[in-house]
């Protein structure tokens, strides 16, 4: 039987989204993503600043996904070069387990804000609805997309196929011989003269990756014309 790894670098991203919606179809509890796959994605010539994005950032319980729990959701949207502030969202989640003294320390939530927060379920369609034809924007993407892959596939029994941008991808082409710490969210900011924000509120890293694709777009555009392919994250094999 073929596995979804060799699958997914077979098929094209708008052949394995149109798969995972049809397979989803008649799913009423999938509605939400189902509806998110079956939406078009932007096209790969259009020049970058006419296309609509979404800046994710998530705070974990841990590195795994399905094992350890998003705590919290922020994402703010753009509209080609602008960012929509009245967009930007911070959304809490609850875990399924009591927190350690380490997550606290690290994120600055406690338990009794953990569980004041909402379902997953809830926060996750309502992500998808704000990400329906727009490009994902991370810093250091695969933590997002497996999360929300790890999320979907809980409450959807479907993939999450998005069409993304990475900010920590794009410093890697343009330097490949940065240092490791110098493709940091914190570290690429200041080298992009941008301010510093506090780290570990999944709204305020969300905005700063926001930031940081700007610049990092605009620096790419002032060198040559620059089309959305240009600046999609490396995904192998996998073609739109």
């Amino acid at each position: 039987m073929i596995s979804w790894q060799i699958f997914s670098r077979l098929f094209s991203l708008h052949w394995q989204r149109r798969w995972q919606a049809r397979r989803l179809h008649g799913q009423t509890a999938a509605a939400p993503l189902r509806a998110y796959l079956e939406s078009p994605l932007a096209d790969r010539k259009a020049d970058w600043d006419t296309i609509n994005y979404l800046a994710l950032d998530l705070e974990t319980t841990g590195v795994t996904p399905g094992r350890d729990d998003i705590l919290s959701f922020g994402w703010v949207c753009l509209d080609g070069p602008e960012i929509r502030l009245e967009t930007a969202r911070h959304r809490l989640v609850r875990p399924r387990r009591a927190l350690s003294e380490e997550n606290v320390a690290i994120h600055h939530i406690t338990d009794d804000c953990a569980a004041s927060g909402e379902s997953l379920h809830a926060v996750l369609a309502d992500f998808l609805v704000a990400l329906d034809g727009r490009v994902l924007i991370a810093h250091y993407s695969p933590t997002e997309v497996r999360f929300i892959d790890a999320a979907c596939r809980a409450c959807y029994a479907g993939a999450f196929l998005p069409a993304v941008i990475d900010t920590l991808e794009l410093a890697r082409r343009s330097a490949p011989h940065h240092l490791p710490g110098k493709l940091r969210l914190p570290a690429l900011r200041t080298a992009h003269h941008l301010p510093r924000y506090p780290l570990h509120n999944a709204l305020s890293d969300a905005l700063a990756a926001a930031e940081l694709f700007l610049a990092q777009a605009e620096t790419e555009s002032a060198q040559r014309k620059c089309h959305l392919g240009q600046l999609l994250r490396n995904q192998g094999l996998v073609r739109q």
